[in-house]
C-alpha cells in the first residue's frame, strides 16, 4: 500500500492522518481488508507498535471495523461517497470554490506578477531587482542580528514599527533625501509591495481613478486593480511625468510617481514639473504616492531631494525601502505619512500581520546606526557605478547604433531601446538570447498601451563588469542573428 507520511508530530499519528486520506479519497474502498500490522510496519520501516496505534484511533473514530480472526476493514460509511478516482481532487475542489470579486482579481494576476521565472538557472540574467552580492555587508547584518536576537523582547513589537528603526529612519531620510519627518510620521512596513497594498486599503473604493506614469511598476497596477480601481496613464518623457497631462476633468484619488528615478525610463522629474504635481493634488485633492525606490544611487551628483520634502500641504505619501539597497530577502520598508492618514494607515497594518518582525527590526536600526548602512550605500554605489559603466560600454561595442539607451546616471538598470525591430523581432530576440544563457527583459509589461517600439530593461546589479562584458558580446550576437 503506497501511503505518504507528512513529517508532522509523531508517526502514528503521520500514519493515522494518511491511513484516513486514503479511506477518504476512495484508494482503500469500503469493506476492504487493511494489510496486516506486520505487514504494513515492514513495508512503510516503522514498528509495528505505531501501526497498531494507528488502526486503534482509526477504529475509535469510526474508520474502521475490527473482526475477529479476519483483521480490519474498512467501514461500510464510505460506500456512500463516490469513488474520488473518477472525479480528480484538484477539479472536484475547483470547482467548490468560489471567490469573492477581490479573490479573483488577485488569482487573475498572480502568475504575471512573477517575471523571469522562465529565465531561473541562467549564466547571464539581467533580469531587473536581482540583489549584488555584498560579503561585507552578510558579516555585518549577521552580526547585528545576533546582536538583536539576544536582546529580543518576545512580546508582539509595535505595529508601527519599532520606535529605535523609526528613529534612525528619521535621521536618514534627514541626511540623505531632505525629508523632515518625526518618528510618529513612520510606518515600517513588509516592503513597497506591502505599502502599495495598504494605499490601497485605505485610500481607494472599487471605480476610483488611479493616476499612473506611463510605463510603471506593474506590481503597483495589479495591486490597485485588485482593489477595483480603474487606472488612468499618463505619459513620460525625458523630464518624467508629463504633468501637463494630469486628469483635469475626470477626479482621480491619488497618483503613483517615482519622481527621483523614473521606473522604468530612468527620467529625473524636473522643479517645475514637480511643483505643477503638487499644485495638481492641492487643487483635486489627491494623494500623490513618492516611490523613492533607489534614490540612494545616483553616479553623476548628489542623490536628488525627495518630492516629499516640498510638499506643504500634506499630500505626498513617501515610500522608501531597504529591499533594493541591502537585499531583496530582507521584507522591511517604510513610509513617511502625512498626520491625517497615520491612524487609519497603522490599523491597517495591524490588521494585516501585526507588525513586521520585530528582531529584523532591531538589527536594521542598529546597522544604521552604526554608520555601516550608509558605509554600504558608498561602497555600493561605487560598485554599481563600474557595473553601469562596464555595460554601457560593452553595449556600444557590440550593438552600437541598433540600440538607443535611455540613460539617467543612476539606478540599477538601463532601459534599451531597439528601434531597428518590430515587436515580433523583439520577442524572438528574448527567446534566441535564453536558449544561449542569457536572460533579456521586454519592457511591454510595463505599460499600460503597448510602445511604440520595443525595449528592454537590462539590470546590472547582479553581474561583475566581465561577466556584463561577455553578456553583451552574446547579446550581440542574437541582435544581429534576429536582424539577419
Amino acid at each position: 500500500m503506497y501511503l505518504e507520511l507528512d513529517g508532522r508530530g509523531p508517526r502514528y499519528a503521520q500514519l493515522t492522518r494518511a491511513l484516513k486520506q486514503a479511506i477518504l479519497d476512495g484508494r482503500c474502498p469500503p469493506a476492504s481488508r487493511l494489510p496486516a500490522t506486520r505487514v504494513l510496519a515492514r513495508e512503510l520501516g516503522l514498528s509495528r507498535n505505531t501501526v497498531l496505534a494507528a488502526y486503534e484511533q482509526l477504529a475509535a473514530e469510526g474508520f474502521l471495523e475490527g473482526r475477529v480472526g479476519s483483521g480490519c476493514y474498512v467501514a461500510a460509511f464510505a460506500a456512500a461517497r463516490p469513488a474520488a478516482a473518477s472525479v480528480p481532487a484538484t477539479a472536484a475542489a475547483s470547482r467548490r470554490v468560489r471567490l469573492a470579486r477581490r479573490g479573483q482579481r488577485m488569482a487573475a494576476v498572480y502568475d504575471r506578477a512573477i517575471p523571469g521565472r522562465q529565465h531561473r538557472g541562467l549564466r547571464y540574467n539581467l533580469q531587473y531587482g536581482l540583489p549584488m552580492t555584498n560579503p561585507p555587508l552578510a558579516s555585518a547584518w549577521r552580526r547585528e542580528l545576533n546582536r538583536a536576537a539576544a536582546h529580543a523582547q518576545t512580546d508582539y513589537p509595535d505595529p508601527q514599527g519599532l520606535a529605535e528603526l523609526r528613529r534612525e529612519v528619521c535621521g536618514y531620510l534627514a541626511r540623505r533625501r531632505g525629508i523632515v519627518a518625526a518618528p510618529e510620521d513612520v510606518l515600517i512596513v513588509s516592503g513597497t509591495q506591502q505599502a502599495f497594498a495598504l494605499a490601497a486599503e485605505v485610500l481607494l473604493d472599487p471605480g476610483d481613478a488611479v493616476v499612473m506614469e506611463d510605463p510603471h511598476y506593474q506590481g503597483a497596477r495589479q495591486v490597485f486593480r485588485a482593489h477595483g480601481a480603474r487606472i488612468v496613464p499618463c505619459p513620460v518623457d525625458a523630464e518624467g511625468l508629463v504633468t501637463a497631462r494630469l486628469p483635469r476633468r475626470r477626479r482621480a484619488r491619488l497618483a503613483l510617481v517615482t519622481p527621483s528615478h523614473q521606473f522604468p525610463t530612468g527620467a529625473v522629474l524636473s522643479l517645475n514639473r514637480r511643483m505643477a504635481l503638487l499644485a495638481w493634488a492641492r487643487r483635486s485633492g489627491a494623494w500623490l504616492l513618492e516611490d523613492d525606490y533607489d534614490g540612494e544611487f545616483r553616479y553623476d551628483a548628489r542623490p536628488l531631494a525627495a518630492l516629499k520634502s516640498l510638499d506643504r500641504d500634506g499630500r505626498v505619501v513617501y515610500f522608501g525601502t531597504f529591499s533594493k539597497v541591502l537585499f531583496p530577502a530582507l521584507r522591511l520598508g517604510y513610509l513617511v505619512l502625512p498626520p491625517g492618514l497615520r491612524p487609519a494607515f497603522v490599523a491597517a497594518k495591524w490588521l494585516a500581520d501585526r507588525g513586521c518582525p520585530a528582531i529584523e527590526q532591531a538589527a536594521l536600526a542598529r546597522l544604521i546606526a552604526s554608520g555601516a548602512f550608509e558605509r554600504h550605500l558608498r561602497q555600493t554605489a561605487k560598485i554599481l557605478k563600474a557595473r553601469r559603466a562596464a555595460l554601457l560600454a560593452a553595449l556600444a561595442r557590440h550593438a552600437g547604433d541598433a540600440v538607443t539607451v535611455a540613460d539617467s546616471s543612476a539606478g540599477m538598470h538601463v532601459l534599451a531601446w531597439l528601434p531597428r525591430l518590430g515587436h515580433a523581432q523583439a520577442r524572438d530576440l528574448v527567446e534566441r538570447a535564453r536558449e544561449r544563457g542569457l536572460g533579456l527583459y521586454p519592457v511591454a509589461p510595463y505599460c499600460l498601451k503597448p510602445p511604440p517600439r520595443p525595449g528592454l530593461l537590462l539590470g546590472y546589479a547582479d553581474l561583475p563588469p566581465a561577466d556584463l562584458q561577455a553578456a553583451m558580446r552574446l547579446f550581440g550576437a542574437c541582435l544581429r542573428g534576429v536582424a539577419a
